[in-house]
């Protein structure tokens, strides 16, 4: 470990001193947004600028469509009146034909609802499943995943469970899953993909198990799509053409996709995102629901019970923005795709980097393809434990968050690329090269 009495390129007066000011005891145990502001401090402390990992927020201009069409909503005073519940009807209809378009799914617009970012999507959707059926309290995590939806599950009194898919892909999953279906307590089953922070992703194939078991167990699939179109290896930038964005659509009715508009549009400071569900379960009748919500429609009871009491629906001229890119994707106008390949630039050099200075991938394969390059990989090195080398790399400059934090079963670190761009790929080799000249192996 560093001797923190020697030079370091953060001094660690302003480290521990972040520390104590905002009673932090372990970064490594620290959420994601302890972490960003415990950095902000010691970055505020030090004057040093540091590598930030530790947060997925986008690191590239905004969509110009987006945000024109938002400026010319403004314009027109739509900030004056409250939008309408289950969204704007030319959001809607431009939602599903996205869908159909990149996703190759038919889900009609009145199914499309847009939400304060996929963050609410997840919430509220996790809030009606718990009230589906009496015996059925638990939602089923396939990590690693997003770390703050455990905290939904934990504000909302709901139970979870998990595992690491890491180790059971192909047909080992529906052994898996299996196992924890058959106990009869899962309401819902979530997951991402492409998947954060490991950046793996479910193939079709696996997406089939996942879809015949959630339709034999009767649970909802929440597909988390923060990362729409971003396995690289597969283009599917070209609207109504294969191949198409992998989803468990195909194989159960009993889904509901989250569509951010954060990372694939670079629109996250307006919080908007639509929920894509199922037609089928949008109608579907629960009788428990009803005695819960008053509504036994899923849907209904989703947008006219729950998100109302929650938000009121998403801020009217983001729907406006969010329906511009949306149309133009789909009318082959806007290939979205081609701005956030600058991720996978990114993440190729700064892999190059971790591991040339002798930092291993957790998670470096995925089944028999080499890994996809993107918006996350993770990193462990040896002899240390996620929080451990969290917290020495600190003392580098370089912030990060433990995979622990996300459900993971392996020791090391997740790495965020997008607030890095090339022209600081020098100084991180040069902070890489006296960390491990510190910590030889």
């Amino acid at each position: 470990m560093t001797n923190k009495t020697s030079p370091t390129p953060v001094p660690a007066v302003h480290i521990s001193s972040a520390l104590t000011e905002l009673g932090i005891k372990n970064p490594g145990t620290a959420t994601i947004r302890e972490i960003v502001t415990l950095v902000n401090l010691i970055e505020q402390k030090s004057g040093i600028k540091y590598i930030r990992m530790e947060m997925g927020v986008p690191g590239l201009p905004s969509s110009k469509i987006a945000t024109q069409a938002e400026i010319e909503a403004l314009n027109k005073g739509v900030a004056s009146t409250y939008p309408v519940l289950d969204g704007l009807g030319e959001l809607k209809t431009a939602a599903s034909g996205f869908v159909k378009a990149f996703v190759n799914l038919d889900i009609s617009p009145r199914s499309c609802v847009p939400t304060v970012g996929a963050m609410q999507g997840s919430f509220i959707n996790f809030l009606v499943c718990g009230k589906l059926f009496p015996e059925k309290d638990t939602i089923l995590f396939i990590d690693p995943g997003f770390p703050v939806q455990k905290q939904q599950i934990k504000v909302l009194g709901y139970k979870y469970a998990s595992f690491d898919m890491y180790h059971f892909r192909g047909g080992q999953l529906r052994q898996k899953m299996t196992s924890i279906l058959e106990q009869g307590n899962i309401a819902a089953i979530i997951y991402s993909n492409p998947n954060n922070p490991a950046w793996i992703c479910l193939q079709e194939n696996e997406l089939q198990i996942i879809g015949e078991l959630a339709t034999q167990y009767d649970a909802v699939v929440i597909e988390d799509l923060a990362y729409f179109g971003m396995d690289f290896r597969h283009d599917i930038s070209h609207p109504f053409q294969p191949p198409y964005q992998a989803s468990v659509g195909r194989y159960t009715n009993n889904y509901v996709l989250l569509i951010s508009s954060s990372k694939a549009f670079s629109y996250a400071g307006q919080r908007v995102a639509v929920m894509c569900i199922s037609d089928k379960l949008f109608d579907r009748f629960y009788p428990y629901l009803e005695e819960q919500l008053g509504v036994g429609n899923y849907g209904q009871a989703l947008v006219g019970r729950v998100l109302y009491a929650v938000s009121s629906g998403a801020g009217h001229s983001a729907q406006y923005a969010l329906a511009a890119v949306f149309k133009a994707a789909t009318e082959g106008q806007y290939n979205f795709l081609d701005e956030v390949k600058e991720y996978a630039r990114r993440a190729k050099v700064m892999k190059h980097l971790f591991t040339g200075n002798n930092f291993r991938l957790v998670y470096d394969s995925d089944m028999e393809q080499p890994l996809a390059d993107g918006f996350y990989f993770t990193l462990s090195y040896p002899g240390m434990s996620g929080a451990q080398l969290l917290d020495e790399l600190l003392y580098y400059g370089i912030s990060a968050i433990t995979l622990s934090n996300t459900g993971s079963s392996m020791e090391g670190i997740r790495a965020c690329v997008s607030q890095t761009g090339m022209e600081r790929m020098g100084e991180l080799e040069a902070r890489l090269k006296l960390f491990s000249e510190r910590h030889r192996i």
